[in-house]
């Protein structure tokens, strides 16, 4: 939802003039560069255990981020007050970063105009990087956030909603896990949303805002067959209103909790060894997230930390291969209608055609090698500085049927749900935890396997693709990034087949 701008304002106890002053204050020892973040976030939970309520609640998290950027140094501060004087303090205290604190003084208006007018003239004048000399690629995001362009509908809000109207919905998902498989001995169902007013603003008098609401729905239960115990947990997480809780998602995340629980029971743990993989359409790609995507992410490149730092505009992938990440898809829990510095959410190619295109950018990383922001900036919170972060990561979709690929695999593995996962940014070498999957053999799914690892190294990986599906799917489950600090995030691939990984089994 987009709110009028008088709205923030009124939200955060601001002014448009004094948003002025604190972006100058903010330059006053000779940065090149000050925004604002404010954020006013209303969580709630609440979970049932077995057809009974046993915890909830809501809380309030309130309060502002200045940031200065000065060449290749960062100031940050913030305050739980949006008080003038503790926003004035948290500029004066990010300015810092140029040296000692000059005396507290007010600015004049002719200061504050004249602070703005030289950081819009820095942006302008496509200053080299010092990093690396190349010159800025001059971009400026003008004009008022859009309320027909929302990303996030939500004709229900809940901020509106009492905590007690969905416990109905609770009931009904833990009694349809339940009448779906009589091994169920346990249900436990919850319920979780925060909405966030956003307010953004910065030194080149960029202003923009939103209201991001974020629901997650997630069930886990419990089986039991004579003396084995199995369990399973799906979840959903959209960008949307209360209106999400219809019975068409009971059913979905109901089916998909019992889903293959005869198999899960059979499992066994395979002969391990190198061996050809196929990932499964949809949550495969937490695979693709963790062990490309951080990889692609700006700042680990612009510090030679990441294993494709040298190789920009080189071939990483087969032909047809195309890796995207997306901030544009309506309701997905990874889209924004603008990142967390302002820069518009947008649909950015990493990979097309094979071809590494782009990285992940923020404004400090765009900077370093003069190209446009793509909208990664983001951060967990106003006590946060914003850093490259994914947003929803997937690959398109290829012209293969998964059924084709699977049957042209005479002895190897497939695979459909992750768990835990490692990967060394600097080397690419992953590792993952498989919760579920199947052997190949003679291109037919037979034993169900589990208690396995999938090991390899990301560019290997991905030079190492066969084929694609032509059945991508985006995984909406309640997936969460952490890199100094978390933020919502989705990811999705097709069904890919990987000629040659190594399977940790027996």
């Amino acid at each position: 939802m987009i709110h009028d701008r008088q709205y923030y304002l009124d939200t955060f106890n601001v002014t448009a003039p004094q948003l002025d002053s604190l972006v100058a204050e903010g330059l006053s020892r000779g940065g090149d560069y000050s925004d604002l973040y404010f954020e006013n976030t209303t969580y709630g939970n609440i979970m049932l255990r077995d057809g009974e309520v046993t915890s909830g609640g809501m809380h309030e998290d309130y309060g502002v981020g200045v940031r200065v950027l000065s060449g290749d140094k960062t100031g940050y501060a913030y305050s739980e007050s949006t008080a003038l004087n503790d926003i004035l303090a948290c500029a004066r205290a990010a300015a810092a970063i140029n040296g000692t604190a000059a005396p507290v003084q007010d600015l004049t208006d002719k200061q504050v105009s004249d602070a703005l007018k030289a950081a819009h003239d820095k942006a302008d004048s496509f200053v080299p990087a010092a990093s690396n000399g190349r010159r800025m690629v001059r971009k400026f995001f003008p004009g008022e956030p859009n309320p027909a362009a929302d990303r996030y509908p939500a004709s229900q809000q809940w901020r509106d909603t009492a905590a007690g109207a969905l416990v109905p919905f609770l009931l009904r998902l833990d009694q349809s896990v339940r009448t779906r498989d009589q091994r169920v001995i346990k249900v436990i169902a919850m319920i979780s949303w925060q909405v966030s007013d956003i307010l953004m603003y910065n030194s080149l008098r960029e202003c923009k805002y939103d209201t991001r609401p974020l629901a997650s729905v997630s069930v886990s239960a419990v089986f039991q067959q004579g003396t084995r115990v199995e369990n399973n947990s799906v979840s959903r997480s959209y960008r949307i209103g209360v209106e999400m809780l219809s019975d068409s998602l009971i059913d979905e995340l109901a089916a998909e909790a019992v889903k293959d629980m005869d198999a899960r029971f059979d499992a066994r743990r395979p002969k391990g060894g190198k061996m050809p993989v196929v990932m499964g359409a949809g949550a495969s790609g937490i695979l693709l997230h963790e062990a490309m995507g951080h990889a692609f992410e700006a700042d680990f490149n612009r510090k030679g930390q990441s294993i494709f730092t040298d190789k920009m505009g080189q071939r990483i992938c087969p032909q047809g291969i195309n890796i995207i990440d997306d901030g544009t898809i309506k309701a997905s829990r990874g889209s924004l209608n603008y990142d967390d510095e302002g820069v518009p959410g947008q649909k950015t190619y990493m990979v097309e055609d094979g071809i590494l295109t782009s990285y992940l950018h923020d404004r400090i990383s765009a900077r370093h090698y003069g190209v446009t922001p793509t909208g990664n900036g983001r951060r967990e919170s106003f006590r946060y500085a914003p850093i490259p972060r994914m947003r929803t990561t997937y690959m398109e979709g290829g012209d293969a049927r998964p059924e084709d690929i699977i049957s042209s695999v005479s002895r190897g593995i497939y695979v459909d749900q992750f768990a835990n996962g490692q990967v060394k940014i600097g080397e690419g070498d992953f590792t993952f935890f498989v919760k579920s999957g199947y052997l190949i053999e003679n291109g037919r799914l037979t034993a169900p396997v589990k208690d396995i690892n999938i090991i390899g190294n990301g560019p290997e990986a991905l030079a190492d693709i066969i084929a694609a599906g032509n059945d991508l799917r985006i995984d909406d489950g309640t997936w969460t990034c952490g890199k100094e600090q978390s933020v919502p995030v989705s990811c999705g691939i097709p069904t890919v087949l990987v000629k040659n990984l190594t399977v940790g089994g027996e």
